[in-house]
């Protein structure tokens, strides 16, 4: 058997892909990720206050701050789910193979030097661990949480009821479980934002929208062609 020419490593390099620095997240998802962090970081710490684990804001400030918070939240939490599904990223979100895989790099290979088992790419910019993840947070925590949360706003409205002592408990329970879950989630989140190339790469990747990726020859050269999305060579 012959051995493979230059021509023919060139071939299988071109097929595979090759590196470019290319505008991976839009404007949209970065206010969207940004404005998110902020509002659920005022969230978590309003309402540790209105558990009174700490006294750095008086009851009646917490509580308004809290509510506006939270509204804005459900509103920004509208506005990208009409944008995911009118731009097609809602597919970003879906399952992916590989979940144990990732699992098994973030336990153990990454210790090690392993090269992480997943590429990025323009139409899988998240592994299927951070698919599964993502979906978990807006179709179990995100609508638990702003569900009781709404429902706990309307007290007013169904305290009368004689079963509203206990159903004020559940919805108590639910909505500080939830945010539970989700400061949970965002530690997590922080914490691998420090596995990137550097402890910082991911977090300027969210900042400019920049990071490096493969791409085949058909995707630079329909990029080029229709200037849909920014390269920097």
């Amino acid at each position: 058997m012959s051995r493979p020419t230059h021509n023919s490593k060139s071939a299988t390099v071109r097929q595979k892909g090759e590196k470019h620095y290319v505008m991976l997240y839009t404007r949209y998802e970065r206010f969207w990720h940004w404005s998110q962090a902020l509002l659920i970081f005022t969230l978590f710490y309003t309402g540790l206050g209105l558990h009174g684990l700490h006294d750095w804001l008086d009851f009646r400030t917490a509580v308004t701050v809290h509510s506006y918070a939270a509204l804005a939240l459900i509103v920004l939490w509208m506005f990208t789910t009409f944008w995911n599904f009118t731009t097609g990223q809602w597919r970003q979100y879906l399952f992916k193979e590989g979940v144990m895989k990732v699992i098994r790099f973030y336990a153990y290979g990454i210790l090690v030097g392993e090269p992480h088992p997943y590429k990025k790419g323009l139409q899988r910019k998240q592994n299927a661990l951070q698919s599964l993840a993502y979906m978990s947070f807006m179709l179990l925590i995100g609508p638990a949480l702003w569900s009781s949360g709404i429902v706990y706003l309307l007290y007013d409205v169904w305290s009368g009821y004689r079963w509203s002592g206990q159903g004020l408990t559940l919805i108590a329970f639910i909505h500080t479980a939830a945010a539970y879950l989700m400061g949970t989630f965002v530690i997590i989140h922080v914490y691998m934002t420090t596995t990137g190339k550097t402890p910082t790469h991911y977090i300027k990747t969210m900042i400019t929208g920049y990071d490096s990726i493969e791409l085949t020859e058909a995707e630079k050269a329909y990029i080029e062609e229709t200037h849909s999305v920014s390269i920097r060579d």
